[in-house]
């Protein structure tokens, strides 16, 4: 029997939580799954908060909705914790990511009684540290893919390698920042595991 992996992205206007769907819809596909990858559109402005969701799995995909029930949450911006019902609908089996430099103990009481998985990891300042810039969509999809085991570690980072240079061939300083990002977040929650 076929599983599909849910995702729901909760962030802001401009933090990228979109593009990351996205690009994580490109690595799966890349891995020969059926993907989906695709933002809820509403009043979007910068700072506003957004959702995007990621259907992944190992057979055709028919359904085409938002994701009321999803096995993974992530959080791109902690403060979206305080105006948005996060952990709606999400399995108790499943888990919840949270960009936060503050610990798992600190952040469970703000997830409404969720007694599921949770994981947290400082994307901002990953982000900061290795691109200058606070960029956190670059560290939670690398997060999203070690605690998915969506793909291995080696294959994305080949993969991402690959359409960093294509997105930003005209760019190329950027790029090497963006693949630092990634293999410390991988590496950070694959460490979490």
């Amino acid at each position: 029997m076929s599983k599909t992996l849910e995702i729901r992205w909760h962030g802001r206007g401009g933090q990228g939580a979109k593009t990351a769907a996205l690009l994580l819809a490109d690595v799966a596909f890349s891995t020969g799954a059926y993907v989906q990858g695709f933002p809820e559109y509403g009043p979007e402005r910068m700072g506003a908060p957004i959702t995007a969701y990621n259907r992944i799995s190992d057979e055709d995909i028919r359904v085409h909705s938002n994701i009321y029930t999803p096995d993974l949450v992530v959080v791109v911006d902690e403060t979206l914790l305080h105006s948005v019902d996060v952990t709606a609908g999400l399995k108790e089996d499943g888990a919840i990511l949270i960009n936060t430099p503050s610990s798992v103990e600190e952040i469970t009481p703000m997830l409404k009684g969720y007694k599921g998985k949770v994981y947290t990891i400082d994307a901002c300042k990953i982000s900061i540290e290795t691109l200058g810039k606070n960029f956190p969509n670059t560290p939670m999809l690398a997060a999203v893919v070690a605690i998915t085991k969506v793909m291995d570690r080696e294959p994305f980072i080949a993969n991402m390698q690959e359409s960093y240079e294509h997105k930003f061939a005209k760019k190329p300083e950027v790029i090497e920042g963006n693949m630092k990002a990634l293999t410390t977040a991988y590496d950070a929650a694959a460490a979490m595991m």
